[in-house]
């Protein structure tokens, strides 16, 4: 049976795989966007999510297409990479409030229906770098940490309900952010990666329909790395 699915961030690199990998289980699939185009074959609704009140329109406007949302994937993020004593309050606070305020402000509204069918998936895409850290990425690293807690803290409130929350946190995956390296940075990357190649998009994605899927209903609060190994032991 197809579900309501909604990505935030769906538009380009790792989202837009994700709402791809779920179309093709042939549920029917929301992303939302920023700036840009949304992928044709989707429904695509603009959403800020720094803002509550665009939130709760752009949900308003998933539900009367397709129906309350029953999987939730927060995958909306950016980065302002600088060194600390070079990052402004701003850095600081445009990271944290995209990042872990808006998968708060998705998951909060994405809560509301599913409280009301009495079931749902909720997956936060956190990264490697929330808990191995990364210089120059103090806020970044901050943001994606922050959603392992939300994530936890979500399944004892909602888990009576048949709700889940999970966190996939991705390693160095092939995308247009990475692809701008520079090539002995990638070399440096590559060296500490057991499997010694980046993630695809769709391997991320593969990980995130699966923990949306009848297989693993009954884990919740977890953390799966998507990482070739470079975080084992985090």
């Amino acid at each position: 049976m197809a579900r309501s699915v909604l990505v935030t961030g769906g538009n380009r690199g790792i989202g837009k795989a994700i709402a791809e990998a779920f179309a093709a289980e042939g549920d029917s699939v929301a992303v939302t966007y920023r700036s840009g185009e949304p992928p044709e074959g989707f429904l695509g609704v603009r959403c800020d999510v720094t803002d509550a009140d665009d939130v709760d329109r752009a949900f308003a406007e998933v539900e009367e297409a397709q129906g309350p949302v029953e999987v939730l994937v927060a995958n909306a993020g950016i980065t302002k990479d600088t060194l600390l004593l070079r990052m402004s309050d701003d850095d600081w606070s445009a990271v944290l409030d995209t990042n872990l305020t808006g998968s708060f402000r998705v998951a909060k509204r994405a809560a509301k229906g599913m409280l009301r069918l009495r079931r749902g998936r909720i997956v936060l895409v956190s990264s490697v770098v929330g808990l191995l850290g990364s210089a120059g990425q103090v806020n970044y690293a901050a943001s994606k940490s922050g959603l392992v807690g939300m994530a936890r803290s979500i399944a004892r409130e909602l888990g009576s309900r048949s709700i889940t929350a999970n966190v996939v946190a991705p390693g160095f995956v092939e995308t247009e952010m990475t692809a701008v390296l520079p090539e002995e940075k990638k070399a440096e990357y590559l060296a500490q990666i057991p499997l010694g190649r980046y993630a695809s998009v769709e391997e991320v994605a593969s990980t995130v329909v699966w923990l949306a899927s009848p297989g693993a209903a009954y884990i919740t609060g977890a953390v799966i790395p998507v990482d070739g190994g470079l975080g084992m032991g985090h």
